[in-house]
């Protein structure tokens, strides 16, 4: 099923519009009388949970008995989890009262169809499909849309979003702008599809062939890098033109629609809501993992093309469970409905990126090669810029996660050559970028907290030349980083533990 033209209801816009009335257009910045650029948290905290920052020499072993794969460490051992923001982001006070009017029917429950509602208020789709997480609606989607031989031009891949993709014989086309991939740039919107290279495309592969263009908010492994609404609405023209639906990943929309307020001019007195309805009245198919937009558990697909819905509604039986929960907790579905509502509060999707954007700011004072401008997600610093001397190959953004952890308790996220595959000949596809991923989840830590993540990397930076390559001793075939085993190449993590402890005397 090809594409149709989105409309947003008269009741989605009614809601927008009280949404937009009930809260001030411009951001929401407090300045400090000294001068400093300090984020200041606008909440509470009210629930503490108790953290372990055990000592490097437990570090050490910890990392080793992981396999040096952040992944495999268990959060005994680790004092700040920087690994992800999906399913680990803080949720509010309403969201967890709301977990208590869950109503657990198998079918036709009334959690879903608060849900439902809450989609078509922030989202303007009126037709949901639930799934358990965002790769589950990956799957539903590849499933149903991907042949052999499809393409599937998109801004920016993500692991898993591959993975199906491939799994169903079809490929992606990356046609991202020419300095995405730059490390230091000014470009507000690295996550924008070049639009020519996107015509081209279409023309060397066929209309026929494209089942649907993706575009990802924000781009999540070349630094959470957003895209701007002017960009998607070159694209959305593409896409009418040729008759191709276009499809949004909105994992990480909140954090796209505030960077659009903050760098897009014509949206800077438009409120969050407005801007969230505006991106997915662009697209004809949105699909989300709730762990990342909504801080709860669980995703969906949503349309306002009932056929398409109707087309994909039973693999959602077969995959997932019943159409009124597919796979979710009702109580996780209620917190859903709850935040989906928060991401249109911008004190709340503010948070994160403006300690991202700190933490950036410090880093690059000291020196320290870290994507710019900050984006979304987390704070990225540049591996290959960090650890010269290691070879790509030897997976430096895999060994500076091990490295860092070691040096601080800290666990981040390898998003490099370790996430990337293996071509036909059984060789490395380098990435186009090594980075350590320290992911900000929402509300969840401190200042003094990014401050200490700021210094460990200041002592680890000052002694970089200590850290190795590494390489695999245990390979899956389908997503390695997450439950691969790899060994470093000599000694170096003893090395750098006893530096630490000669360096720290009896500190943590």
């Amino acid at each position: 099923m090809k594409k149709t033209t989105a409309k947003t209801s008269s009741k989605t816009s009614a809601a927008a519009s009280a949404s937009a009335a009930s809260s001030e257009s411009a951001s929401p910045r407090v300045k400090f009388f000294s001068g400093e650029n300090v984020p200041l948290e606008l909440h509470k905290v009210r629930v503490v949970q108790k953290l372990h920052l055990v000592p490097v020499e437990r570090r050490l072993a910890a990392i080793q008995e992981a396999g040096l794969n952040t992944f495999q460490l268990g959060t005994r051992d680790v004092f700040l989890d920087m690994l992800t923001d999906s399913g680990v982001n803080a949720m509010s006070d309403n969201q967890i009262a709301a977990m208590m009017q869950a109503d657990d029917a198998y079918a036709g429950s009334q959690s879903f169809t608060r849900l439902q509602a809450a989609v078509e208020e922030v989202f303007g789709k009126k037709y949901l499909l639930p799934a358990h997480q965002g790769r589950a609606c990956e799957n539903i989607l590849s499933q149903h849309f991907v042949k052999p031989n499809s393409v599937i031009p998109m801004n920016y891949h993500f692991t898993t979003t591959l993975a199906h993709i491939s799994k169903n014989g079809g490929r992606i086309v990356e046609i991202l702008s020419d300095d995405a991939l730059k490390i230091k740039s000014t470009n507000p919107f690295k996550g924008n599809i070049d639009i020519a290279k996107l015509e081209a495309t279409i023309a060397a592969h066929g209309a026929g062939n494209i089942p649907f263009i993706r575009m990802e908010a924000s781009t999540n492994l070349i630094g959470g890098q957003p895209f701007s609404i002017a960009n998607m609405r070159a694209v959305r023209a593409i896409a009418q033109k040729h008759n191709i639906l276009l499809v949004l990943d909105a994992s990480l929309i909140g954090e796209n629609a505030y960077f659009i307020k903050q760098r897009e001019a014509e949206f800077k007195n438009s409120s969050i809501a407005q801007i969230l309805l505006a991106m997915c009245d662009l697209s004809d198919i949105v699909y989300f993992s709730a762990r990342k937009v909504s801080s709860s558990r669980g995703g969906g697909i949503c349309s306002n093309n009932k056929e398409v819905i109707d087309q994909m509604k039973n693999l959602v039986v077969l995959y997932e469970g019943f159409l009124t929960y597919g796979g979710i907790s009702v109580r996780e579905i209620e917190s859903m409905a709850v935040g989906l509502r928060e991401t249109t509060d911008e004190t709340v999707i503010s948070q994160s990126p403006q300690f991202i954007e700190y933490l950036v700011g410090r880093l690059e004072k000291l020196g320290i090669p870290v994507v710019t401008p900050a984006g979304g997600l987390g704070c990225h610093v540049d591996a290959m810029g960090f650890l010269p001397h290691v070879a790509q190959k030897d997976y430096p953004a895999g060994a500076l996660a091990a490295a860092f952890y070691i040096a601080s308790g800290v666990r981040g996220m390898e998003r490099g050559t370790v996430s990337s595959v293996r071509d036909v000949h059984g060789h490395d596809i380098l990435a186009d970028a090594e980075l350590l991923r320290l992911a900000m989840p929402r509300r969840v830590f401190t200042l003094s907290q990014v401050k200490y993540v700021e210094d460990r990397l200041a002592w680890l930076y000052k002694n970089r030349e200590l850290i190795g390559g590494i390489h695999f001793v245990e390979e899956p075939t389908v997503l390695r980083f997450f439950n691969g085993r790899l060994a470093p190449n000599g000694d170096w993590p003893q090395k750098l533990a006893a530096k630490f402890r000669h360096d720290f005397g009896d500190s943590l």
